[in-house]
């Protein structure tokens, strides 16, 4: 076998590959005479049947899989005579002159290809240990405590039917059947049945509420409202649509007494057992803004540190993917470019980084992982799984049949868990102080971002 290396440039290598058709026919032979003494034919005993017949039956076939053993093993060993790590997989270039490839099938020449490989770069990791962090703290405070329970208390009150007679106020819950058109035509989706609406939670579109207040049981209103500029719809957005509504049921909320009783209707034992339960989920909500907080100063720190060129083609693939969700993000709001105060060339120049960033931190992590043995165990694999069946009450056995079966499903889940681990792994190294601010403070940039 020949190899020559016919182009470098950047990550990117190409090879000319050549392997003589004498090798090609004497591993070919090996195969026919392996199979010698396992086929049966009529009118020959076992293991008597002629090499030369067995190459007019299975002589293509043989010399194909002698072939994709032949390039899979030179491939092979161009990588692991240069030490590569691929960024994709080879790109095999077969000769394109007429019967070139049947010459070789039939063993009258020497098989030759180019290979196209696209290279990681060679990652020299930095310095855990230098890494300086900082990690916000926020203690779970009694007024935050009181907020929440004052918030399941609403979401747990009781309504009872409002007085004969009696309009519908904000804090009203309606049951209402209602239609919508559009030119007299009703279109999808604006129709509903039984549908209960709490004045003043703003769950339609707006102006739809404001038409309900006053509205008497068994009273029918019909209204014209805007659907907004933005909404998901891009048949509705922005248009005028007129609805016709029957109240069915008023009811008025009642007070909730925040009691053991109450407390015990949630299956708890005890007030005091409600407030244990709120300020561990309120803890656990501030860890979570925590850790996000200093895993992203960790990455960003990473990707500060660790500057190479990515592969471009994991580059080309990840931007891709971004764009287009963000195409697609856009089409399904109605909005353009222009309204998010850009153009398409900014947007794809940024969304370019991003996808740089993305690849360059990938890599970066894996490296880490690889350097330091950090590996997803079945285990954990298996507890992923376990958590999304319980997710889906009822389709349990249809999601971990549907991991089981499906290898690119599982690795979706085992990505999220080696980052996780190889964050852990370099957190333990570095310097990270812990810094108690408010609550405000802690959540204060997502708040804005939302």
């Amino acid at each position: 076998m020949q190899v020559t290396e016919t182009a470098a440039a950047g990550l990117k290598r190409e090879y000319r590959v050549v392997v003589p058709a004498t090798d090609l026919e004497a591993r070919v032979n090996e195969r026919l005479d392996d199979l010698k003494g396992r086929v049966q034919l009529r009118g020959f005993r076992p293991g008597k049947v002629p090499v030369a017949h067995l190459k007019r039956l299975y002589g293509k076939s043989a010399m194909a899989e002698v072939i994709e053993a032949a390039v899979r093993e030179a491939n092979s060993k161009i990588v692991n005579d240069h030490g590569y790590k691929l960024a994709t997989e080879p790109k095999v270039v077969l000769p394109t002159e007429e019967g070139a490839v049947e010459g070789v099938i039939e063993g009258r020449a020497d098989l030759a290809y180019t290979v196209e490989m696209e290279i990681v770069p060679p990652i020299a990791l930095t310095d855990f240990k230098t890494i300086k962090l900082t990690r916000l703290t926020a203690d779970v405070t009694d007024a935050e405590i009181d907020e929440a329970l004052q918030k399941i208390a609403e979401q747990n009150r009781p309504f009872a039917p409002k007085p004969e007679g009696a309009g519908a106020e904000k804090g009203d819950r309606i049951t209402m059947s209602f239609t919508g058109t559009q030119n007299g035509v009703p279109f999808e989706g604006g129709s509903g049945e039984d549908v209960p609406v709490l004045l003043g939670t703003n769950q339609f579109i707006p102006g739809f509420e404001d038409n309900l207040t006053g509205i008497k049981v068994g009273e029918s209103r019909t209204f014209d409202v805007k659907f907004p500029d933005n909404y998901p719809a891009q048949a509705l957005a922005g248009k005028e649509a007129t609805f016709a509504v029957t109240a069915k049921t008023i009811e008025t909320p009642g007070a909730v007494a925040l009691s053991d009783d109450f407390a015990k209707t949630l299956g708890l034992e005890s007030l005091a057992k409600l407030r244990e339960a709120v300020a561990d989920r309120i803890k656990r909500e501030h860890e979570a803004v925590s850790r996000r907080k200093l895993k992203r100063a960790l990455l960003d720190e990473l990707d500060t540190r660790h500057k190479f060129e990515p592969p471009p083609t994991l580059v080309d693939q990840e931007f891709e993917n971004v764009w287009q969700t963000v195409e697609g993000d856009l089409k399904e709001q109605g909005r353009t470019f222009a309204d998010e105060g850009t153009t398409e060339e900014k947007a794809r120049a940024e969304y370019r980084g991003i996808a740089e960033r993305r690849v360059r931190l990938g890599l970066v992590i894996a490296e880490i992982g690889e350097k330091n043995n950090i590996k997803v165990t079945d285990e954990q694999l298996t507890a992923a799984v376990v958590e999304r069946a319980r997710a889906v009450p009822g389709q349990e056995q249809a999601i971990w049949d549907y991991y089981r079966n499906n290898p690119n499903a599982l690795a979706s889940l085992r990505a999220p868990i080696f980052e996780e681990k190889v964050v852990d792994f370099v957190l333990e190294l570095a310097d990270v102080t812990d810094k108690p601010v408010s609550r405000e403070e802690l959540y204060r940039e997502d708040e804005e971002a939302a």
